[in-house]
């Protein structure tokens, strides 16, 4: 198991991070912790790098008091 860091306005955080491969072979990675934070990318790296800028910019649209709820109650998992 591999964990990303996640630069939040208030610190780092590690969220879960699932990833699949779709139909097409592209690498495709949720945050469920993070409604609607989605991504994908042709190899694992690049779908774990946009993944992680989704979720920064999740965290910095949700505002100093949205983040720091989600900031302290979730870790990032990469799940085979």
């Amino acid at each position: 198991m591999t964990t990303v860091d996640v630069e939040a306005g208030d610190g780092r955080l590690k969220p879960e991070v699932v990833l699949e491969i779709d139909e097409d072979g592209w690498v495709v990675a949720s945050c469920p912790t993070l409604p609607g934070c989605h991504s994908q990318g042709r190899t694992k790296d690049e779908a774990l790098a946009n993944i992680r800028e989704a979720a920064e910019g999740y965290l910095a649209s949700t505002g100093p008091h949205g983040s720091v709820g989600i900031a302290r109650r979730f870790r990032l998992r990469l799940l085979p």
